[in-house]
């Protein structure tokens, strides 16, 4: 499972299902498959691997996999679901920082997926959406819901940054967070073709800048 690690003074929140790993009970058969399949799909894309390659890796039968998944389809839901669900965790804990400015919760965002990336990941939701006019339609909706909850989050925050000029923008604030959106996205995927994580930071922390008021 995926863990989103986010800066809190001089701690880190580690959001994940694992969170509290100490005192969780075994992982289930079904959430190892998720596990193993979620790692495929970021590192070689939903149709980059098989059933097959999800049973070598745990050593397990196919026909284990189609008693939790019976389709290819419904893993990939799965995971797009569990995906989003750790990731408005930790996009609710970046708001629930009362202290926090605008800027630096976005900073937070922005590590969100800098942290996958330094692992030598990308994006669940951007690797998919690679694939987009490939994938079953239930998967399709669940990557707009996904995008369209980072969209609303974000547009919220700039908002409120403008309103508290602690972030500076021309346009609309939906119009700002789908760029944003974009740029990080976009940002993931080309660093990965050079697997080099400081490639994506590098754009990340100028797209922040951008934002910030009496910027060069």
């Amino acid at each position: 499972m995926n863990l989103f690690y986010l800066p809190v003074g001089k701690s880190q929140l580690a959001l994940s299902s694992q969170a509290a790993k100490a005192d969780a009970p075994p992982a289930t058969t079904a959430t190892k498959i998720l596990d193993v399949a979620e790692h495929l799909a970021q590192t070689r894309g939903f149709a980059g691997f098989s059933y097959a390659d999800v049973a070598a890796r745990l050593g397990v039968t196919k026909a284990s996999l189609h008693y939790h998944f019976p389709s290819k389809a419904g893993l990939g839901c799965a995971l797009i679901e569990r995906y989003q669900t750790v990731f408005d965790g930790a996009l609710d804990a970046i708001s629930g920082d009362a202290r926090a400015s605008a800027s630096t919760k976005l900073r937070r965002y922005v590590a969100l997926y800098e942290n996958v990336m330094v692992r030598d990941r990308v994006c669940l939701c951007g690797m998919l959406a690679a694939e987009y006019e490939t994938l079953p339609e239930q998967m399709q909706h669940g990557l707009r819901r996904f995008f369209d909850a980072n969209e609303r989050w974000l547009a919220a925050l700039l908002e409120k940054g403008r309103a508290e000029e602690a972030l500076t923008f021309s346009g609309s604030a939906p119009e700002r967070a789908r760029i944003l959106l974009g740029a990080l996205e976009g940002a993931m995927l080309i660093a990965r073709v050079y697997r080099d994580a400081k490639r994506f930071r590098s754009t990340a922390l100028r797209v922040v800048r951008d934002l910030a008021p009496g910027k060069p």
